[in-house]
């Protein structure tokens, strides 16, 4: 893809449609959108996310989904839907970096996240990322894997943040952390 810095900031603000199947086994909710992800249409898109090599190694998915400027393919599309996953945000507007959110967008996208969860259902959610978790549904001592509260019924992980600003995990630790909701959620055993 060869988005220039000036042509991704008129994405900035803008929102990406929430990739919900309707057999919704496991919601992974990232942070907000990048501008990547706004420019494309498709979640966790930026060049060198490591949020779909990590699922590929942990085996939920066969192969990475192919993401042009013109978004992911519609067979793509249907590799998530078919094995239950969807995908959505805390907050709904794309910016550069997830710090320049605040806590009380956070706080909003938490409650709106929660009446997501008991209108849909999931058996499973694993939000991405544990200090938009923290500051969001003001948990601030909260520590990563599974929440000892559910969410709307949910159980509840709070997994890495695929971001390379993270770059403390690797694709086969963010596989490792990736893989215990999957397996919760019956997407892989």
């Amino acid at each position: 893809m060869g988005f220039r810095a000036a042509d991704l900031e008129r994405f900035r603000d803008r929102t990406v449609p929430d990739l919900l199947p309707d057999a919704l086994r496991l919601l992974f909710v990232g942070i907000n959108p990048g501008l990547w992800t706004a420019a494309t249409g498709a979640h966790f898109a930026r060049p060198g996310n490591r949020f779909y090599p990590a699922l590929v190694e942990a085996g939920i998915l066969p192969r990475p989904p192919s993401i042009t400027e013109e978004g992911m393919t519609a067979d793509d599309r249907e590799m998530l839907v078919d094995r239950g996953i969807g995908i959505t945000n805390l907050v709904r507007r794309a910016t550069a970096r997830a710090d320049e959110l605040t806590r009380d967008e956070l706080r909003t996208g938490a409650r709106a996240l929660s009446t997501l969860v008991a209108e849909r259902r999931p058996p499973v959610v694993a939000v991405v990322g544990l200090t938009a978790y923290r500051q969001g549904f003001d948990r601030p001592r909260a520590v990563s894997g599974e929440q000892e509260e559910s969410l709307a019924g949910a159980r509840l992980w709070v997994v890495p943040n695929p971001s390379g600003l993270n770059a403390h995990d690797t694709v086969h630790s963010l596989a490792r952390a990736y893989a215990e909701p999957a397996r919760a959620a019956g997407v892989i055993a």
